[in-house]
Order: structure tokens, then C-alpha cells, then sequence
């Protein structure tokens, strides 16, 4: 498994491969690079996001409540230091933490001017904090942000992600996405062409798709040889429009089973060197409609790491050459 043991970044024509290491997860790329357990502390710094505030359009995607993702124990206050302060205490203490990677998760991380952008980072650059990550939309990533974004990786480990969730236009005009697969490969693009690196966000189990056009969206992401990718099931969160089309029998969602194999099968046909991120999204209890199988993510990575193991096969398999 010499593949994921040492580095995310190796040549193409590695064919190691490992029964107890079948894919390529986050935490082993941040081992290998900063030499110890790396945890992430996700902060909100108070950004709206151009789906809503009527820059791009209005409503948001169907299946977003941008409050499932505020950090636990956020208490209104949008002060980042304050977070990064409060966060790295808990997780510090709680796993015997040194390094940690700030987390701007909340809402369009990059929807503002670039001066109050640069504000808002450099709150994070402090020597406990080794790396940032910045989640966004690939229709707010104007020349402005991304030398800002360079600015930054100068001066920490730095990855974008970049929310795209379906490669089928069809889709993202369904959940009011708001932009098109072509727009987020143009931010790829630019971004990479910076030597950012970026993990796009994927939504399995979208209303209309099945299994063909989830492997589209997989092999438009395989063939970008993209460098990271965080999956997430459909998951129906209160008082969202998502929630009415599944009251209304407009929608159904997917057994951990199907989920499962569907998440195997990607892992087949993405290259052994992209970064997993997540296997699944974890929406607090208070907030999930369903599927309730969603609220432990720890069962649902235990189902997909069996799948793995009973087929035998490993992130890549069904790749030539990767």
C-alpha cells in the first residue's frame, strides 16, 4: 500500500494496491505531510452565499439549511479567532491534538471583497494552525480571490473545495445549483493552473439520477484527475425545498445498501492518487428528514469499507494506467 502510506502524489503508473487500505483517505495524506494526526475546526465567519442573496440567484439549492453546518458550538459570535481559539481548545484536549486545519465551511467562503477575505484568513494564521481549507462555489472564485488564495499558500498548506455535485446540467437546474458543470470546470481550471488544489463536493442519490448519471459525474471528475473528492448522500433537511418535494412524494432517497455500492463503485473509477475526503455527510439529528441511516456516519463507512473488502477490489481498480 505504498500509495497511500507515503504521499496522495505519486506517478500514475504506481500499481500498488492494498486489501486494508482500499482507497486513499484525507487523514493519510495529512499524516504523511505533516507527520502526526492533523484535525480539522471548522469555523462560520458569517458569509452569505450569491444562490441566496440574489448576486446569482434566490432560495439556495433545494437541499441546503446552511445552519446543519455551523460548527457545534457556535454561539452567533462570527469573531474566526475567537472559533479557532475555542475549537482548537476542544479538540486539542479531546484528542491530544497539536496541528490543526482551519475549516471555512459555512455558506460561499470566498462571496465578499478580497480585503475583508484577507481579514477573515489571516486570523488563521497562527503556528497551531498547519493548513486552510476554504469551501466554495466555482461561480466566486474571480482572479481577485484566487491570488489571494496564493497569497495564503505561500504561508500555510492551502486546498479549495469547490461544491459541483452533479456533472449533468439537467441536475444542477433541478436543485437550483445555480451554475453549470462547464463553470465549475473553468474554475478548476483556474484554480489548478495557480497550483491550488481542489476537492470537489458530490451528491449521490440526486432527484432524477440513477446510476449512469452518478458515474458521469465520476468520470468527469476522474478524467480532471482531480485531487480530492468528498462525498455526501441526498439527505432531506427540515424546511428545506427538498423537504416539501419528499413530503410530496416528488423524491425518494437511498437505502444505506444502495448508497454503499454506489460509493464503491466511484471509488473504482477515480485514480488511487485523489484524496477521499468524506464517504458520507453526517446532518445533526435535530435536522434530518431522512434518510435517518445518515445521522451515524460511522456505520455508513463501516458498510462501504466491507463492500470493499467483500468484492476485493480498491479505489482505482476499474482504471487503467492510474
Amino acid at each position: 500500500g505504498r500509495f497511500f502510506l507515503k504521499s496522495s502524489r505519486v506517478p500514475e503508473t504506481d500499481n500498488s494496491q492494498t486489501m486494508d487500505r482500499p482507497y486513499n483517505p484525507l487523514s493519510d495524506f495529512l499524516k504523511a505531510r505533516f507527520g502526526c494526526k492533523v484535525f480539522k475546526v471548522s469555523v462560520d465567519a458569517g458569509f452569505t452565499c450569491p444562490n441566496r442573496d440574489g448576486t446569482r440567484g434566490y432560495g439556495g439549492c433545494v437541499y441546503c439549511e446552511s445552519s446543519t453546518l455551523a460548527p457545534k458550538d457556535f454561539n452567533g459570535d462570527f469573531d474566526v479567532g475567537k472559533q479557532l481559539s475555542a475549537g482548537i481548545d476542544k479538540v486539542g484536549k479531546r484528542h491530544n491534538a497539536r496541528k490543526f486545519i482551519a475549516y471555512f465551511q459555512v455558506n460561499t467562503n470566498t462571496h465578499a471583497p478580497v480585503e475583508r477575505l484577507r481579514q477573515i484568513y489571516s486570523e488563521a494564521l497562527r503556528p497551531d494552525i498547519v493548513g486552510i481549507a476554504v469551501s466554495t462555489r466555482p461561480d466566486c472564485l474571480g482572479k481577485d480571490v484566487l491570488d489571494l488564495l496564493c497569497e495564503l499558500k505561500e504561508q500555510r498548506h492551502l486546498w479549495l473545495e469547490l461544491g459541483l455535485q452533479s456533472a449533468n446540467d439537467s441536475t444542477l437546474k433541478l436543485i437550483n445549483r445555480g451554475h453549470s458543470a462547464l463553470e465549475f470546470e473553468d474554475a478548476l481550471r483556474r484554480a489548478r493552473e495557480r497550483g491550488i488544489d481542489v476537492c470537489a463536493h458530490v451528491i449521490i442519490g440526486l432527484p432524477g439520477e440513477g446510476r449512469e448519471d452518478i458515474l458521469k459525474t465520476i468520470g468527469f471528475l476522474a478524467s480532471k484527475k482531480i485531487w480530492g473528492v468528498k462525498f455526501h448522500q441526498l439527505q432531506v433537511i427540515k424546511g428545506t425545498g427538498l423537504e416539501r418535494m419528499y413530503r410530496n412524494a416528488e423524491v425518494k432517497v437511498l437505502g444505506l445498501e444502495e448508497y454503499s455500492r454506489l460509493v464503491v463503485d466511484c471509488l473504482e473509477r477515480l485514480p488511487r492518487t485523489t484524496v477521499i475526503h468524506r464517504l458520507c455527510g453526517d446532518a445533526p439529528k435535530r435536522y434530518l428528514v431522512a434518510p435517518q441511516w445518515g445521522a451515524n456516519k460511522f456505520i455508513v463507512m463501516d458498510r462501504i469499507r466491507g463492500l470493499l473488502a467483500e468484492r476485493g477490489t480498491f479505489q482505482g481498480a476499474r482504471r487503467e494506467g492510474t
